[in-house]
């Protein structure tokens, strides 16, 4: 089981009542971002692409709490930046573990045996590692030798003290399906609980751009990837939604859910998702909830997201797929994602590609 059964519940009882009060949208996770400060420099981020004004940069421990309560999303992710280099990040973790919610605290590792003193084993507490790949894959992805061994070591030191732990995995040109698969092997075998696995984003803001996997190789490389999957006696441990695995593969089209990741971080609450960091800011959740022009955004509506397809847009849309068809849902979760025949049609895209800022923006299917 990648998900443990307490946090499937607890999901289970808060979408249940959204559903009953007959709401919309609603958060799924809570992207907290205290700090965008970072001790690696990856070829795939954007993030510390910053002032040093602003990578110095905090929110305080009730800034955090109060974006926790005002969100209400039963799930807090806690990327960057590296979260361990904040201070009074075992506070910020303390006060979500006492209101009960899911925290996945994401980090390189690299401070992670070192901070392990400060943070106490709970089900409600998760360190999301994160690897790239096998070493020479990984520690390329964050252009620093030795990365790779660090994060394991710390890992397998987690693991001995009660823990839980994940790995968080992005996936960037020049994969084989292959060597992703002995990876994820590996993670099996190292005893993490579970892998999110996604394609990286095309930070613009990254210092490399020829990095980024786009359309339709994506969705060829989960299909290998599937393929090598049944092939294998192991049993992957993938910390997604059966239907979005399938998305990734290319059997469904989905629309963006930006909403079901919101973000709050040094500036605001980000409009409108994660990923985009120049649509402006909103002052509160509700303001971000009730002011944001969601439908201008999306893989058919906006060029920056025309080769999008990571787990923050398109699993809280696998989710409520999964509400709607939950037969579906357990068949794919059982048999796993088709892996050959055709693919579900790319949206139809509304905006003028002739000017779009990116390369290779998404083909419109007629």
């Amino acid at each position: 089981m990648s998900i443990p059964l307490r946090q499937k519940l607890a999901i289970a009882r808060y979408l249940l009542l959204k559903k009953l009060k007959g709401e919309r949208r609603y958060p799924l996770v809570l992207m907290l971002e205290p700090l965008f400060q970072c001790n690696l420099a990856c070829a795939g981020c954007g993030k510390i692409d910053h002032p040093d004004e602003v990578l110095k940069r905090r929110l305080s421990v009730e800034e955090c709490v109060q974006a926790v309560e005002e969100c209400g999303a039963p799930v807090v992710s806690i990327p960057g930046g590296e979260p361990l280099l904040h201070k009074d990040m075992p506070k910020i973790v303390e006060e979500i573990v006492k209101r009960k919610k899911f925290v996945y605290l994401c980090t390189n590792a690299l401070l992670l045996k070192k901070r392990l003193k400060d943070y106490t084993p709970s089900p409600y507490l998760t360190f999301s590692v994160h690897l790239d790949g096998l070493k020479a894959r990984h520690d390329a992805s964050v252009c620093q030798e030795g990365v790779f061994e660090r994060a394991v070591d710390a890992i397998r030191e987690a693991l001995d003290q009660g823990f839980r732990v994940t790995v968080n995995c992005t996936l960037f040109q020049g994969e084989s399906a292959e060597e992703v698969a002995e990876f994820l092997d590996f993670c099996m075998d190292l005893g993490v609980e579970a892998v999110t696995i996604s394609p990286g984003f095309q930070y613009e803001r990254a210092p490399r751009q020829d990095v980024f996997i786009r359309n339709p190789e994506t969705k060829n490389l989960f299909r290998r990837l599937f393929q090598q999957g049944k092939q294998r006696a192991k049993k992957w441990r993938l910390n997604h939604s059966s239907f979005y695995l399938d998305f990734l593969a290319g059997n469904r089209a989905y629309a963006c859910t930006p909403w079901g990741n919101p973000t709050r971080n040094v500036f605001g609450w980000q409009r409108p998702c994660y990923f985009l960091s120049d649509e402006g800011y909103a002052k509160s959740f509700k303001e971000l909830m009730e002011t944001t022009p969601w439908e201008k955004y999306g893989t058919a509506n906006h060029p920056k997201c025309a080769n999008c397809m990571a787990h923050c847009g398109y699993e809280p849309t696998a989710v409520a797929d999964t509400l709607a068809h939950p037969l579906q849902a357990a068949w794919v979760a059982w048999f796993g994602p088709r892996t050959s025949g055709p693919m579900a049609p790319e949206p139809v895209v509304a905006y003028n590609q002739a000017e779009s800022p990116l390369p290779n923006p998404v083909e419109a299917v007629e």
